[in-house]
């Protein structure tokens, strides 16, 4: 790969521009917003962290369904900013946590936040400046949320509106892009 260009363009192809991510996520939004709903607050905490433990794995099978390779080339300069992204964010998991300790109804606001912070990152990994509007919708919405006072299950819910509306346009502006 000679330029970033072409490693943004390496990675929007194999990840179809990060919607099947995208997509996987609002899955794993919405599953935690439902236990939250019928169980509670917490059981539907555990759901969001083992859900999105299953992010990743369920991305590939998405990006694959979408037509994609779901593998970025070997040598991909910007392979290690994902990774270094996933780390910062998981281990980020342990803020939203510790405030549910304080507040069980500010983790999903607070994983909002985390999450919104990780799609700022995605803007140089696939050349996509709709991650920037993504990232900080996740961001308003967190502050108000918190303002609020919302129910830990409307935070959940609003994360995965959130993700499968951002993932549908992230697949619209991929498709458009590879056409």
């Amino acid at each position: 790969m000679n330029t970033i260009s072409d490693a943004q363009r390496d990675m929007a192809a194999a990840y179809v521009g990060g919607a099947g991510g995208a997509f996987a996520s609002a899955a794993a939004w919405l599953s935690a917003a439902l236990v939250s709903t019928l169980i509670g607050a917490t059981a539907g905490i555990v759901t969001l962290v083992v859900a999105g433990m299953m992010i990743f794995p369920v991305s590939i099978l998405i990006s694959k369904a979408l037509g994609a390779t779901g593998k970025h080339s070997k040598g991909n300069p910007l392979a290690p900013l994902a990774i270094y992204g996933t780390l910062w964010m998981v281990m980020s998991i342990l803020i939203a946590l510790a405030a549910a300790q304080y507040r069980t109804d500010w983790f999903f606001p607070a994983m909002l936040l985390v999450i919104g912070g990780r799609y700022l990152t995605f803007e140089t990994l696939y050349g996509m400046r709709i991650y920037l509007a993504f990232g900080a919708s996740l961001a308003f919405t967190a502050i108000v949320l918190v303002v609020l006072q919302a129910p830990a299950a409307v935070g959940a819910y609003a994360g995965a509106l959130i993700e499968f509306t951002f993932a549908s346009l992230i697949l619209a502006s991929a498709r458009k892009q590879s056409a």
